[in-house]
């Protein structure tokens, strides 16, 4: 009962693109990596900014 076949997956997929629409996904998806992005090099600058500073 807990498992998700292969159908279900599906579905939710598409009922995702039919509520948000194709291109509304593309620009979320884009922001979410840019978003990443940002994060990692953030938290990259700041390790080597406690580096210098030790």
């Amino acid at each position: 009962m807990g498992n998700i076949g292969i159908w279900q997956l599906i579905l939710v997929i598409l009922l995702v693109v039919l509520i948000f629409g194709s291109k509304k996904l593309r620009c979320l998806g884009s922001d979410l990596g840019a978003a990443l992005k940002n994060y990692k090099k953030e938290t990259k600058d700041e390790k080597e900014n406690n580096k210098i500073d030790e």
